[in-house]
């Protein structure tokens, strides 16, 4: 027998967010009382910090959306340029004590 996926629609998952953002409850416990897998809760809690009230686009369907993909690319470069400024910081650092 084929279990149907469940879907909820973007009220739904928002409200369930900020309950785990805002810590009223656990993950685990709302998980349990939604009656939801708890890595669905702590995925869509983490895309709502990310995104905000532009999380969870349509209906509730699964989409990618391209704006969150431009959204955590562009935190992405930004973490690498950081980590670049370090490394050449660094590099600059070992040079001068050579030198």
């Amino acid at each position: 027998m084929t279990r149907r996926r469940k879907r909820y629609d973007r009220q739904f998952k928002i409200a369930a967010a900020k309950t785990v953002l805002s810590g009223e409850m656990r993950v685990v416990d709302l998980a349990r009382e939604l009656d939801i897998k708890d890595s669905t809760l702590r995925r869509w809690a983490q895309e709502y910090e990310e995104m905000g009230e532009a999380a969870f686009p349509g209906n509730g369907s699964p989409k990618v959306n391209k704006d969150y993909e431009i959204v955590k690319l562009k935190k992405k470069v930004e973490e690498l340029e950081q980590e670049n400024e370090l490394l050449k910081n660094f590099r600059a650092f070992l040079s001068q004590d050579h030198a």
